[in-house]
């Protein structure tokens, strides 16, 4: 799911597409016949070479709802201490009603999006309990659905925005890593044009290596039965076995976009790769995307017209086998987010994981080994820095602040970690000095004094050094009294 520049915050790809690319495409999809696909089939076996890791084929009564042991719903606007309307500007609230989430009695999940007699929109968002579908090092992972997209075309289909897609696992729990940690968008349709766009997000946003918002897309028509007339195979097969790498998107079994490893830095590339993810199926209603393309939902859009998703299935081959399941994080997330919703604040006596930056200059993120796991920015040296907006430290003064530091500079490199409020350039109110710890993953618990603080300020961690040497890594931060 993606948005438009102007919107842009949270995962999801928009495209900058023209409202003339839009005609040229609803051109097409008119020449497209509209003869049915059967609606139910069976998930192909797996091929020579290749396990099945996860299979779900939506067979249950009609009405009845999911398999909460695999999957969960995802209700309301946004996740808890996430991005307003999901960070894509979409305007309908999720719900687990199985008006708009439920299986069909004839093997399908139908997600329909319903506007009542006020005006509102609902409808569904659902994702895989897991979070660790990748492939096993030197391997392969192929994640597929057959669809059909909601049946519903020109200005009736207005404002419609389903959805197959899959994000980084370290997005649960923070809410405010995207694009860094990753979105793979197998399947993205609006405005009932026959017409499937596929996208890797990556880097930074705005701009960035990736080309954020839009990230790194291509797109299709669907033929010969058009998109919405009947159902089609989406997948993407993400290849660990081949140098460079490579996100390849298929529809009907026909790659059709790829995106390889050396099209972007290998540090964006090990950010958005060197973890699992989760899967998502949902429709939006309005939002960034449907906006590049003329916007909705408006009077003129008819309600009631679902996503039906006959399989999902996840395969994988090579070395390692497959995927062992694991115990992910939920939704909503079991501990408080480290970066603020607008307008909201952190908590200066929580762990302020180092990575949920707001901004920064010079640094990257890599995976730590240290004790819980996650990331740690990395790549520090002198004139470095990085923001964390809202952070609260109440009425009480805080007096003390330590950083989570490791070190593998060589022996003469040394540094400072300081902290200033509200400007980078402003006098640090406490530091510490840091030299070698052992290695860059070798872990300590460095404490300082800082000048006595109350309120809510912006805190920038600066990095002052005598060598341009890299000298220090951070895991977290907090603060004391």
């Amino acid at each position: 799911m993606s948005e438009t520049t102007e919107t842009r915050v949270r995962p999801g790809p928009l495209r900058r597409a023209s409202l003339a690319a839009g005609a040229l495409l609803l051109a097409a999809a008119a020449a497209v016949t509209t003869a049915s696909l059967p609606a139910n089939a069976s998930a192909p076996a797996p091929g020579p070479g290749w396990t099945t890791v996860f299979l779900e084929e939506f067979d249950g009564p009609a009405g009845s709802g999911i398999d909460t042991a695999d999957w969960q719903y995802t209700t309301g606007t946004s996740y808890p201490g996430g991005p307003a309307n999901f960070g894509t500007g979409e305007i309908e609230t999720m719900t687990a009603d199985p008006a708009n989430v439920s299986l069909d009695g004839g093997g399908n999940l139908r997600i329909t999006p319903l506007r009542d007699a006020a005006g509102r929109w609902t409808s569904g968002r659902v994702e895989t309990r897991r979070s660790d579908f990748q492939p096993p090092a030197g391997g392969k992972l192929r994640v597929e659905a057959r669809i059909q997209m909601p049946n519903v075309t020109g200005p009736a289909a207005k404002g419609y925005w389903p959805a197959f897609w899959m994000l980084g696992a370290p997005y649960r729990g923070n809410w405010w890593n995207w694009p860094g940690i990753g979105e793979l968008d197998i399947l993205e349709n609006v405005q009932g044009m026959n017409q499937v766009w596929a996208t890797m997000h990556c880097g930074t946003s705005p701009g960035g290596p990736c080309n954020e918002t839009s990230g790194i897309g291509g797109q299709r028509v669907c033929a010969p039965v058009s998109c919405q007339a009947g159902f089609h195979t989406y997948a993407v097969e993400w290849d660990r076995s081949t140098s460079p790498q490579q996100m390849r998107f298929s529809l009907d079994g026909t790659v059709y976009h790829t995106v390889r490893q050396d099209q972007v830095p290998a540090t964006v590339w090990a950010d958005a790769t060197d973890h699992g993810y989760f899967l998502i199926l949902n429709v939006a209603m309005g939002g960034g995307f449907p906006d590049a393309f003329g916007g909705g939902p408006d009077g003129g859009t008819v309600p009631g017209h679902p996503m039906l998703v006959d399989y999902v299935t996840v395969l994988s081959s090579g070395p390692g086998g497959s995927t062992p399941p694991t115990t992910p994080p939920t939704t909503p997330p079991t501990t408080p987010p480290t970066t603020p919703p607008p307008g909201g604040t952190r908590d200066a006596y929580t762990t302020l994981q180092a990575e949920a930056y707001d901004g920064q200059s010079g640094l990257t993120t890599e995976t730590t080994t240290d004790s819980g796991g996650g990331r740690n920015i990395a790549s520090i040296a002198n004139g470095d820095w990085a923001l964390y907006r809202q952070v609260d430290f109440g009425t009480t003064p805080a007096r003390q602040f330590a950083g989570r530091v490791a070190s593998g500079a060589a022996g003469g490199v040394s540094g400072l970690v300081e902290v200033r409020l509200d400007s980078r350039t402003s006098a640090p109110i406490g530091s510490f000095a840091l030299a070698g710890t052992g290695g860059w993953q070798s872990w300590r618990t460095v404490p300082a004094n800082i000048a006595a603080v109350t309120g809510t300020h912006d805190v920038y961690l600066t990095f002052t050094s005598g060598q341009p040497a890299d000298y220090v890594n951070v895991n977290w931060f907090t603060f004391g009294h």
